[in-house]
């Protein structure tokens, strides 16, 4: 007799949640397995369909004959990215080729892409609306972007090549995170803690502890211990292993990516050359606002000289005053982050770490909640029924206030832990959208790697930690206020330059005196951040912000670099990264460092040919939030336009019309460099 496996019941907790408190890892391949099966006879009963292809009998049956295995895979993804043990990781190797396959069957079926290709051409006769005939394009797009034009041989090509990649991008990820978790520099010695805030001591001290190394105190490569040390430590040996261990890894190590970076870049420039395009950036791009590489160049090069002429000048100010104050005269990458600090503290007496005590991360989610209310009209409310795949994380329902009426789940995990890849992400654990026949609400949750309360200390977070919040939570609501008709129109499924404009846009609040005021209370005294406190975060937010763009714009180069030329002539990974970055850099290049080889969201993530959106839709986001200041920061107008146009939308127009409907025409370009103060 079998045994139930929770991946295939009907899901019974509110609103269908996800059984977290069921499911193993040794439910996900028995579960994929009927998933594909159950899938293969749906997309069987859409060939066999005597009658002529519709849009209902074969686009609209396309879109919901998978619901189960992306159930699966979506549960099983979510989990490998944050909270995976060594035999969920394994898993991967097995899942994700077999998915592909799967999706590979489907899109390179010739009888269901005949069906796909008759509604196609007569959409012009068909009476769809906007969203409607946006889900037959994007079925269509879809279908040829894989693959179903080519001749036998090119699929049979395609098929093995995307095979091959299925596999290599979790095991990329996976030797990050290992070579992340692998490093630990233990200390005993309480004056190698010299400079660093207390918080960052006692953390270390807190960590040490629970590894068995009671009265020592342990620095690993998670961003809540890295940052601190780099800022704030004064032993610049010991800040120089740190960086140097953070900038190697996966680098001519154990865990080394080099092969895997290039077999990625090789794999997929042959991909793109099968289905016609010149550069796996030409595919990429041919799906974006930006629509193709030449015009991501010309963007990032138009950006390049403000941007390296004042972090030049950031540059020779921290050089000058590292000689200055210490006598340093050859200041290298692991001094740069300290003495810019020191710098920053000298011109505006102001502290980074004067802030945490405003910022307990309760007190934060509550901002940031109470941000959502005010703009959007929603209320959060915890529900501890709702089962969750891990201690530490909190669930929530959310409601439209005025109404009452339900809008989405909401699930949040802070902290770093082991089996949890570093950064900060968005995801969701169920799209808005059509499902077993209904339009259902959406399951929402943001990941990240926050400062971790001590015995004696709440979580009090750094303001950059408080801006990824509010980054994170502006992605989330682009998912939760999402009403569309079709899940793989909604949400966030947008153009991926346009994907960060509703977080972009979220973390301008938090450099605002009135968006402040609404959550930065004092942990011990509740006072209210002082007036002063914030005039410095205003005054030291363009500090650096040369330096800050011309560090994104090297990521976004090389970037296009890998992705938009023939890879086969590259011998070797570090050499390649080098005359990639020349322009963009200022600090030698230390050997035996590389970032490719890390670099997990272009080789893991899906921001191939793609990490320039950051860049680009800041360009959306600082001319969006113009709108704002103009009319009044929670100005419900603005917001509802905002709401209305971008946030409930997701990708059922092109994204430029969403805008054009929101601002009432497009971005100015140099809304960017305004407020970076670079013109």
């Amino acid at each position: 007799m079998t045994t139930q496996n929770p991946l295939l019941e009907k899901f019974v907790q509110k609103d269908q949640a996800v059984p977290f408190d069921l499911i193993k890892t040794e439910h996900f391949l028995p579960a994929l397995d009927e998933a594909i099966k159950q899938a293969q006879t749906n997309v069987d009963s859409i060939k066999k369909n005597k009658t002529e292809a519709s849009f209902e009998n074969t686009i609209v049956a396309l879109e919901t004959c998978s619901e189960l295995v992306e159930r699966v895979v979506g549960i099983y993804g979510n989990l490998e990215s944050a909270h995976a043990s060594e035999e969920h990781q394994a898993l991967a190797k097995d899942i994700y080729p077999k998915y592909t396959a799967f999706s590979s069957d489907v899109s390179l079926d010739e009888e269901i892409f005949r069906k796909v290709k008759v509604v196609y051409d007569k959409r012009n006769s068909l009476d769809l609306n906007k969203e409607q005939i946006k889900l037959l394009e994007k079925t269509y797009l879809s279908f040829t972007r894989n693959g179903a034009l080519l001749d036998n041989e090119g699929k049979e090509k395609l098929r093995a090549i995307d095979q091959e990649l299925s596999v290599l991008g979790p095991k990329f990820s996976e030797h990050v995170l290992k070579a992340t978790n692998s490093f630990e520099m233990l200390l005993d010695k309480k004056s190698d803690l010299d400079g660093l805030p207390e918080g960052a001591v006692e953390a270390a001290a807190h960590i040490a502890e629970s590894k068995g190394h009671k009265g020592q105190w342990l620095f690993n490569l998670q961003m809540p211990s890295y940052l601190p040390f780099l800022t704030y430590a004064k032993n610049r040996t010991l800040r120089e292993k740190m960086w140097r261990a953070y900038n190697s890894k996966a680098f001519n190590d154990k865990y080394d990516n080099q092969e895997n970076v290039k077999k990625i870049v090789s794999l997929r420039h042959q991909r793109a050359q099968l289905l016609g395009f010149k550069t796996h950036a030409d595919f990429v791009l041919a799906e974006r606002m930006a629509k193709d590489p030449g015009t991501v160049k010309e963007f990032l090069t138009k950006l390049l000289e403000p941007s390296k002429g004042a972090a030049q000048k950031d540059f020779a100010e921290v050089v000058a005053f590292a000689k200055e104050t210490e006598g340093v005269s050859d200041l290298q990458p692991w001094d740069f982050g300290y003495y810019s600090e020191k710098l920053k503290e000298k011109k505006y007496s102001f502290n980074e770490e004067d802030l945490r005590p405003y910022f307990k991360l309760e007190n934060v989610v509550e901002g940031v909640f109470e941000h959502a209310r005010r703009l959007y009209g929603l209320t959060f409310k915890e529900n501890k029924e709702i089962p969750a795949y891990h201690s530490e994380v909190k669930v929530y329902e959310v409601f439209e206030e005025k109404t009452g009426k339900y809008v989405s789940l909401f699930y949040t995990d802070f902290f770093p832990r082991e089996t949890k890849k570093g950064g900060a992400w968005m995801t969701t654990f169920r799209d808005q959208g059509l499902l077993s026949g209904d339009v259902k609400r959406p399951h929402v949750s943001i990941v990240c790697n926050f400062t971790k309360p001590t015995p004696t200390k709440p979580s009090l977070l750094s303001y950059d930690e408080v801006r990824t919040l509010f980054h994170e939570f502006g992605h989330a609501l682009h998912g939760m206020l999402s009403d569309c008709t079709y899940r793989s129109l909604s949400g966030t499924n947008v153009y991926w330059d346009f994907v960060e404009l509703p977080s972009q846009i979220m973390e301008n609040w938090v450099g605002e005196k009135e968006g402040l005021d609404v959550f930065a209370k004092h942990y011990e005294t509740n006072a209210p951040i002082p007036t002063d406190l914030v005039e410095k975060i205003k005054r030291s937010s363009k500090f650096q912000a040369g330096w800050a763009s011309l560090r994104q714009l090297q990521f976004g180069l090389l970037d296009m670099s890998w992705h938009s030329q023939d890879p086969s002539k590259i011998a070797n990974v570090d050499d390649f990264e080098v005359s990639a970055t020349a322009l963009t850099r200022i600090l030698p290049k230390i050997p035996g460092t590389n970032s490719s080889c890390s670099f997990s969201h272009i080789f893991a993530g899906g921001y191939s040919a793609g990490y320039y959106s950051y860049k680009w839709a800041e360009v959306l986001d600082a001319d969006a939030f113009e709108f704002f200041q103009e009319k009044g920061l929670f100005n419900n107008e603005v917001a509802q336009k905002f709401k209305d146009n971008v946030l409930s939308r997701g990708g059922t127009e092109h994204p430029m019309e969403l805008y054009k409907k929101f601002r009432g025409r497009e971005p100015d370009p140099n809304a960017l460099l305004r407020r970076d103060g670079l013109i």
